[in-house]
């Protein structure tokens, strides 16, 4: 039986509110229907990728794109979890699922040093062609974040962000908040040269590489296994500790 004059609520959100228009962007907007319709024939009137939805919840519950709308439902539209950040809801499990990954053009080499220097797994060579970086997006389930708007516009990639800024701190502050990725860092985790995972070493595994005045003070190092570089807690490293305290939240 079919009803007439419904009215139904839908909001989307993450990176979905790029295909909509600014006066539709987050926030909830009403939509009248002559009849019931489903919620993938609903979702199909917004030119919005079916494969970019992770998650569609009706009155607070989750359905698939069969169930029938009915007047007066809430709509919640959410994107592939890479750039949704659910860390503040009921947890089932004890460590987070979501492990952000991305791969950077040739342009964004210090927004590249920035994330890794948070944490975040980041891939970035100056000589990846366009080509490599769609490969590389797609085999790995990485996020494509570029300055070249054609490129993030190519039609096989299924994650991918056009940065908007110039200058390195904006680029990081907006891909922060962009994909909601503060509550995930782990700050001085990560190479910035090469992106390996640091490990803790001995200091008289490496006594001969020191220079003598840190020898004198400093007793813990971290090593990287790939690019063989050490780090230690410096003056380099307290400039990369104030430049992270320095950004909003943290």
């Amino acid at each position: 039986m079919e009803t007439s004059n419904l009215s139904i609520h839908i909001r989307w959100y993450g990176e979905l509110n790029d295909h909509l228009p600014l006066e539709q962007q987050y926030s909830h907007i009403v939509h009248h229907l002559e009849r019931r319709i489903t919620v993938g024939e609903f979702v199909s009137r917004f030119d919005i990728p079916v494969d970019s939805i992770d998650l569609v919840l009706v009155n607070g519950t989750s359905v698939d794109l069969e169930y029938f709308l009915n007047d007066r439902d809430t709509i919640a539209v959410f994107p592939v979890f890479e750039s949704f950040d659910i860390s503040s809801l009921e947890k089932i499990h004890e460590h987070p699922l979501r492990r952000p990954k991305f791969v950077l053009d040739v342009h964004l080499g210090k927004l590249a040093n920035h994330l890794r220097m948070l944490g975040f797994d980041t891939l970035y060579r100056n000589d990846y062609t366009d080509d490599l970086l769609c490969q590389i997006s797609l085999r790995e389930h990485r996020t494509l974040l570029s300055k070249d708007r054609s490129l993030i516009e190519t039609k096989s990639l299924t994650h991918a962000y056009f940065v908007k800024n110039k200058n390195p701190r904006l680029q990081l502050l907006e891909v922060l908040n962009r994909f909601q990725l503060l509550s995930l860092a782990s700050p001085f985790t990560r190479c910035i040269e090469c992106n390996t995972i640091l490990q803790p070493i001995e200091m008289k595994q490496i006594l001969f590489r020191l220079p003598a005045p840190v020898k004198e003070w400093c007793t813990e190092y971290q090593w990287c296994s790939v690019c063989d570089r050490i780090y230690w807690k410096g003056t380099h490293f307290k400039k990369m500790q104030e430049f992270i305290l320095s950004l909003p939240k943290f």
